[in-house]
């Protein structure tokens, strides 16, 4: 059974790019959020195997999103993806729970390395 992937990015190109690059490589992709809240929601109700969180969300930031889908337990891998690559932010992600980080820009190599990496 193919991997089930959650993408959150506010992005629609790069939520675009993400689920075309794993749906390639035979990711499922279950859901797509925008916002915080929406990631949140669809998370708890899909528990998918991965989550790919972008930190700059138009309601909240991903350090936030993480703090409260590990509160809730959620047993699902977490890649924390952002722009930003100060060590203070990739830091504060990996001791709340991420499982990897990537900085954009990335190749679609990287995103497929990353995410064998953190699913093996």
């Amino acid at each position: 059974m193919a991997q089930q992937v959650l993408i959150v990015d506010d992005s629609l190109y790069m939520r675009t790019i993400i689920k075309d690059t794993l749906v390639a490589e035979g990711f499922e992709v279950v859901g797509q959020a925008a916002t915080g809240e929406s990631a949140i929601d669809l998370a708890l109700e899909l528990q998918p195997d991965l989550i790919t969180l972008d930190n700059i969300l138009p309601d909240m930031l991903g350090l936030d999103v993480l703090k409260v889908l590990k509160k809730e337990n959620i047993k699902s891998k977490i890649i924390f993806i952002s722009a930003v690559g100060q060590q203070s932010v990739i830091q504060e992600g990996m001791s709340i729970g991420a499982d990897a980080y990537l900085v954009k820009p990335f190749t679609n190599q990287q995103l497929i390395d990353t995410i064998r990496n953190v699913l093996k």
